[in-house]
C-alpha cells in the first residue's frame, strides 16, 4: 500500500524557478509551470502494487525514473498516480465489440463525481456526494454494454468482497463500494445481446496493476466513437513537483468531434507536453477536405472518464475536481454534453493526511492548480485515445482517416500495445462464473 504525507499549507514562490526547469514554450506548458511553483513541499509518494516507484526507483529490467515538474510520469498513464491500478477485459469477436476498465484503488480513497450529458447510464454515483456519509471507493468501472454492463459491477464487487475490500460492516462482512459510467456501444459488434456481465467485471478486477495502460479499441473503449471516428480508451499524467501527480483515463465515445473542422487537427493535441505528439502533422487540406469530421446526430454516445490525484482532498474538493475536468472534455471534444451523451467524470483522490479544503482560503491556490491539470491532463487523455484507436468495421480511426497527419507518428503503435487487456474466451467467462457462484442460502 502506499501513502501520501499531507501537502503543507504554506506557498514559496517558486514559479521562475519551475518555469526556467520546463524549457519551452506555450501557454500550456506556461500554466503548468505555475500549477507546479503553487505545489508546496511533500514527501515522495511510492507506487502501488506492481508499479515502479513513482519518484525513481526502479522496476526489474527497467531504468531508473527520475520525474520532471510538468511533464508526464513514467508511463504517462493514471497509474503514475501513486495508489491507482488498472485492469481491462474486451472481446472484438463478432457478436462482442465491448468491454470494460476497471479503476481500483487497493486502499479505500476519496471520491466523487460530475455528470452532465443528457442521457447518462450510471450507478452508485448518489454515494459520491459530498453530503452524504460514504467514506470513499474501492474501484471505478468505465464500461461497455450501457444500462446492461452496469451488472459488470457485481463482478468487481464480489472480487473486492473476497479480499476483504470495502466498508467495514462489523460481523457481517463488508461492503465493496464501486461507482460505475457505461457507453452506449450495444450492437456494433452484431448482437445488441452480446454484452458485458458480471464474469466480465471479475475479469477486469482481477487483472489491475499498475505500470503501463493500453490504449485505444480496449477495455470500455473497445467499441467506442467518436464523431463519426474510432474512439477508445485514453491515459495520461502530469508530475506537479513535491510528489502530486494528476493522471486522467477516459473512454471517448462522443456525439460531438475531437477534430477540428478547420484544420482536421485532434483540438485535445493542443495541450500535449513535452514530445508526446511528437511527429503527428496536421493533415493535408485534400484529406480535410474530403474526410468526415462533422459530429454525428445519434443517441449512442457518451464520454466517461476517471481524474485522479494523490494529494489528499476532501469529498467536496473531489466533486470540484470532477466538475473542472469537464473543461478538459470541453476543450477536446466539440459539442459535448449534448441531449445524447452521457458525459460523466470521476475525481478520486489517494493522499493521507490533512486534506485539502475548498472552503479554506489557504488551500485555495492548491486545489486550483490540481483541478487546472486535471482538466488538461484529459484533454491530452482523449486526444491520446483518438490515436491509438484502430479502425474496426465501418467506424474509421483518424489516422486511417487521416493518414498525412500520422505518416511520422509513431506513439499510437507504442500506446496500443503497451499495458494490457484481457482477451475474454469462453473459458475466462466460465471460470469466472464459478468464482462467482454464490453458497446456497440457508433456507429454514
Amino acid at each position: 500500500m502506499s501513502s501520501s504525507q499531507p501537502v503543507p499549507r504554506r506557498l514559496p514562490r517558486r514559479i521562475d524557478h519551475a518555469a526556467r526547469r520546463l524549457g519551452r514554450a506555450g501557454a500550456t506548458v506556461a500554466a503548468l509551470a505555475c500549477t507546479a511553483a503553487l505545489l508546496t513541499s511533500a514527501a515522495p509518494s511510492t507506487a502501488v502494487g506492481g508499479a515502479t516507484a513513482a519518484t525513481g526507483g526502479t522496476a526489474a529490467g527497467q531504468m531508473p525514473f527520475s520525474p520532471t515538474v510538468s511533464q508526464p510520469g513514467r508511463f504517462n498513464a493514471v497509474t503514475d498516480v501513486p495508489g491507482i491500478r488498472v485492469g481491462q477485459v474486451h472481446r472484438r469477436t463478432a457478436p462482442f465489440l465491448t468491454g470494460t476498465t476497471v479503476v481500483y484503488t487497493p486502499s479505500m480513497s476519496v471520491a466523487s463525481v460530475d455528470q452532465r450529458g443528457g442521457a447518462p447510464a450510471t450507478k452508485e454515483t448518489d454515494l459520491l456526494s459530498p453530503v452524504n456519509s460514504n467514506p470513499g471507493v474501492n474501484a471505478i468501472q468505465l464500461g461497455g454494454s450501457s444500462m446492461y454492463g452496469l451488472s459488470a459491477t457485481d463482478g468487481i464487487v464480489r472480487w473486492l468482497e473476497d479480499r476483504g475490500e470495502g466498508v467495514g460492516l462489523g460481523s457481517t462482512g463488508v461492503a465493496p463500494i464501486v461507482p460505475a459510467a457505461d457507453i452506449y456501444d450495444l450492437g456494433r459488434g452484431g448482437d445488441i445481446k452480446a454484452r458485458t456481465t458480471p464474469e466480465w467485471g471479475w475479469v477486469a478486477a482481477k487483472s489491475t496493476m499498475g505500470g503501463p495502460v493500453r490504449q485505444g479499441a480496449y477495455g470500455g473503449g473497445t467499441g467506442a466513437r467518436a464523431g463519426g471516428l474510432k474512439g477508445g480508451v485514453g491515459t495520461a499524467s502530469v508530475y506537479l513537483g513535491d510528489g502530486i501527480y494528476v493522471g486522467a483515463v477516459v473512454i471517448v465515445n462522443a456525439a460531438g468531434s475531437t477534430v477540428d473542422p478547420r484544420t482536421c487537427e485532434l483540438l485535445g493535441v493542443q495541450f500535449g507536453l513535452g514530445d508526446e505528439f511528437a511527429g503527428l502533422r496536421k493533415p493535408k487540406s485534400s484529406e480535410c477536405t474530403t474526410a468526415i469530421a462533422a459530429p454525428t446526430n445519434d443517441d449512442l454516445n457518451t464520454t466517461i472518464a476517471v481524474v485522479a490525484t494523490n494529494a489528499s482532498l476532501e469529498k467536496a474538493a473531489a466533486q470540484r475536481m470532477s466538475g473542472n475536468a469537464h473543461d478538459g472534455m470541453a476543450r477536446a471534444i466539440r459539442p459535448v454534453h449534448t441531449l445524447y451523451d452521457g458525459d460523466t467524470v470521476f475525481a478520486v483522490a489517494t493522499g493521507q493526511g490533512t486534506p485539502l479544503r475548498v472552503n479554506n482560503p489557504a488551500d485555495g491556490r492548491q486545489l486550483s492548480a490540481i483541478f487546472s491539470a486535471g482538466a488538461d491532463t484529459l484533454s491530452r487523455a482523449i486526444a491520446k485515445a483518438m490515436l491509438s484507436a484502430e479502425t474496426i468495421g465501418p467506424a474509421r480511426s483518424y489516422c486511417d482517416t487521416y493518414p498525412s497527419a500520422c505518416t511520422s507518428f509513431a506513439k499510437a503503435a507504442q500506446w496500443r500495445t503497451e499495458g494490457t487487456s484481457t482477451v475474454m474466451t469462453r473459458r475466462l467467462f466460465n471460470d469466472a462464473r464459478r468464482h462467482l457462484e454464490v453458497a446456497r442460502l440457508p433456507w429454514r
